[in-house]
């Protein structure tokens, strides 16, 4: 990947790619999950930890293949009698519908694709309904080239059948290696059964290069988008429109292009969010508009038909029904009842330096624009700030606050300077 970030720590859809793998094997209901790790990304380790616990962690060292690889998790599956499936850290496509059909078999089940470009993918010889053999492509002869299924990785068998015959599996290869895909030719040998099944090239995708995560990140948001219009969403130019992995959007929502949403946001059906929004860890109520130019972070709760305009921010703040901030204004923690409105260039004065507060509007209250509202301080029910106001003490309910310095206008001073500064300026030519 050429980057400090370890390959499977890259996101896909604001999401590592290994988390895409262990949501998968959750989603399938896998009574153990085990992560194979090496020593030498200590950050890939602690991320699964974080998530998974110790239990989860197994380590190949130093790496000597994919088969190495699996026999590093056999004492953590010590006495598990069901099935293992053997799935990747760099494979974020893969869901658990299409790793459910190699479970079930007596021997060993493979998952292939039929690739468009089989290149340097090994190859699936096939005899009837048998998997015969993978053959690595460096291995493999021109006929074996000629085959167009192709191996995804992905493998499962009954744990016991599968540590025996990882056990008699060498490294006698080109690459010095032990290959997990050997162990289909043992399997055969032995007597058991050897069978593949499929699914699409794009599911079984692995990412070995920035290209190819940002090829992966193009699938997953087609698949997204097409999931969300299929399901009542609008929008125009769907290809503009990026989600995480997380996003919810209700039906009726209408999305205009060049929308981008990070992890943990949920817009509910019937609101709109205008072109050129971010919208991350917050919620957008229905009938809500958003945008263009807003940006939701973490913590924003906009009630039903709340409106937030251009060039808005809202961080930590809830909006009851109704509220509007119209125009260029942030809102940063607090919160802001039914009806209220925010004047453009309204600023929640939040944070001190040291420490965040919040600022409290009540409902049907309204703020004038230019306004700062230095927290912590409460601007009452049906208050009103006056426009250009500093405010630092809290409004009653119905108050008018004005914190502005009186206006004075001095007759005829705009022109006694004018006149003074032309001459100097003329006086240096």
């Amino acid at each position: 990947m050429k980057s400090s970030l370890p390959k499977v720590l890259h996101p896909v859809g604001h999401r590592a790619m290994v988390d895409h793998a262990i949501d998968a094997a959750e989603a399938l209901g896998c009574e153990k999950i085990i992560v194979v790790v090496g020593n030498h990304s200590p950050e890939v380790r602690a991320h699964i930890v974080k998530r998974l616990g110790e239990d989860a962690i197994a380590v190949q060292d130093p790496p000597c293949g994919t088969g190495h690889a699996v026999r590093a998790a056999e004492e953590a599956l010590k006495g598990f009698e069901g099935e293992v499936v053997i799935t990747y850290g760099d494979v974020p496509l893969l869901k658990a519908t299409d790793i459910e059909p190699v479970f079930g078999g007596k021997g060993v089940s493979v998952i292939g694709f039929e690739a468009r470009d089989p290149g340097a993918y090994g190859r699936l010889v096939i005899e009837g309904e048998t998997l015969v053999a993978i053959t690595e492509a460096k291995e493999a002869s021109a006929e074996v080239l000629a085959i167009r299924a192709c191996n995804s990785g992905v493998m499962a068998a009954p744990s016991q059948l599968l540590f025996t015959l990882l056990a008699d599996v060498t490294n006698e290869n080109a690459k010095g290696e032990y290959y997990l895909t050997d162990v289909v030719e043992l399997a055969r040998k032995a007597g058991h059964d050897t069978r593949a099944v499929f699914a699409g090239e794009d599911a079984v995708m692995g990412v070995n290069s920035q290209a190819e995560l940002a090829e992966a990140e193009a699938l997953f948001q087609k698949v997204q988008r097409e999931t969300f219009m299929a399901n009542g969403v609008t929008m125009s130019a769907p290809e503009t429109v990026h989600f995480a992995y997380d996003t919810q959007v209700g039906a009726g929502t209408v999305i205009e292009p060049f929308v981008v949403f990070g992890p943990n946001a949920v817009v509910e059906g019937g609101a709109r969010i205008r072109s050129f929004s971010h919208i991350e860890g917050a919620k957008v109520g229905t009938k809500a508009e958003v945008g263009p130019y807003a940006r939701l972070r973490p913590g924003a709760d906009l009630g039903e038909k709340v409106k937030i305009g251009n060039f808005v921010e809202v961080k930590n703040v809830t909006l009851g029904t109704g509220a509007k901030a119209n125009h260029l204004a942030y809102l940063g923690d607090g919160s802001v009842g039914a009806g209220a409105n925010i004047g453009a260039g309204t600023i929640f004065c939040n944070y001190d330096g040291f420490f965040k507060h919040r600022t409290e509007v009540g409902e049907g209250a309204f703020v004038g624009s230019n306004s700062s509202l230095v927290a912590p301080v409460t601007i009452g029910d049906g208050a009103m700030v006056g426009s250009g106001s500093v405010v630092t003490k809290n409004v009653e309910a119905g108050e008018l606050a004005l914190a502005r310095a009186p206006q004075v206008n001095k007759s005829g001073w705009a022109k006694r300077f004018m006149d003074t500064m032309r001459a100097k300026k003329a006086a240096k030519k």
